[in-house]
């Protein structure tokens, strides 16, 4: 009897420490990533504009002062939730520019039109490779560059107030003062 309790005890026991290295490893790498992004140059671009196929939005663009570039698409919940924040952030005299990630350009007007535009300008991504290469598979997602375009901050995920305040603006003030 004891030996088939130990049988049956000892395979979950070695699922339950597997699966916590497992998880614990994944937590691991998820947090110890290194942003190839930080202290470079942001990647260069050049996009069609979302509101004016005609016009472009390019690297460029961004240079002389510091600016937020969010990535952001009609279809996320999550920047929903955050579209006031860029919102007070531009009302700030933030200078935020999107990158809309893989819509349709029909929906992502109609998502600004609804809910207010807080972007000085979009550029539309709709296959997703400029975004990408600013290191976002998803959104939302915020960086912040310097006058020169340096990529100074990464956040992915929805801005909170608490990043913002903590982190965000310090930081953006600081870059102010650099310029």
């Amino acid at each position: 009897m004891r030996t088939r309790v130990l049988l049956t005890f000892i395979p979950v026991l070695l699922l339950v420490v597997l699966v916590g290295a497992l998880a614990a490893g994944l937590v691991w790498n998820v947090v110890n990533v290194p942003e190839p992004l930080l202290g470079r140059e942001a990647p260069d671009f050049d996009l069609p504009t979302l509101h004016d196929p005609e016009a472009r939005l390019t690297r460029a663009d961004m240079l002389g002062s510091p600016a937020l570039v969010n990535v952001w698409a009609s279809w996320c919940p999550t920047c929903r939730q955050e579209r006031p924040t860029l919102e007070g952030l531009r009302r700030m005299g933030v200078l935020v520019f999107g990158l809309n990630f893989r819509d349709e350009r029909d929906q992502a007007l109609a998502y600004l039109q609804r809910g207010g535009d807080p972007f000085h300008a979009v550029g539309y991504d709709p296959d997703g490779r400029v975004s990408g290469q600013w290191g976002a598979h998803a959104t939302p997602v915020t960086f912040l560059v310097d006058r020169n375009g340096i990529v100074r901050f990464k956040h992915v995920g929805p801005l909170r107030d608490d990043v913002v305040h903590r982190q965000l603006i310090p930081l953006y003030r600081q870059l102010q003062i650099e310029s």
